[in-house]
């Protein structure tokens, strides 16, 4: 009877030492992490040119389970000629530890201005993604996602 009684003594101190443990390992994690620049590093993309809406659509789902592998695509209205093309589609987080998820860079040649993948997303955030035109122009669009089971938290 003593030893049963020192077993669970001792297994309900380690589940209370494990648990207070926990909320300090999240804050050591959170303080880790950099905070992410994302208008800085947009800015230093663009320079001074003015950033419009339009033009692009940003395709991503609205509420993902896994922030592991979210589908990501980004069309740009583009007649894709050597004379009016898209240059580069940039892809932007918010909460992700770099900000610049993704840089595909076209020509004429592509065709059409359209491109898949698959991104990690570490928190419920805002995605933005910012095409640059062959005549210096800038278009962009936003989307909020919610993301239920985040990715990024490792450490850099």
């Amino acid at each position: 009877m003593k030893r049963e009684s020192r077993r669970n003594f001792l297994a309900a101190a380690g589940g209370l030492a494990a648990a207070a443990a926990l909320p300090s390992i999240a804050t050591a994690q959170s303080t880790r992490t950099p905070p992410n620049n994302m208008p800085e590093v947009i800015r230093r993309l663009v320079g001074s040119a003015q950033i419009n809406k339009g033009k692009v659509k940003l395709g991503l789902p609205p509420l993902v389970e896994n922030g592991h592998m979210v589908p990501l695509t980004v069309s740009v209205e583009s007649p894709m000629t050597e004379a009016a093309h898209v240059k580069a589609i940039h892809v932007f987080t918010e909460k992700n530890p770099l900000p610049e998820v993704a840089s595909f860079h076209l020509g004429a040649r592509a065709g059409r201005a359209r491109v898949a993948t698959r991104i990690r997303l570490a928190d419920t955030q805002t995605v933005v993604a910012i095409a640059e035109l062959s005549d210096g122009s800038f278009w962009s669009d936003s989307t909020h996602v919610i993301v239920t089971l985040a990715a990024c938290l490792e450490e850099l």
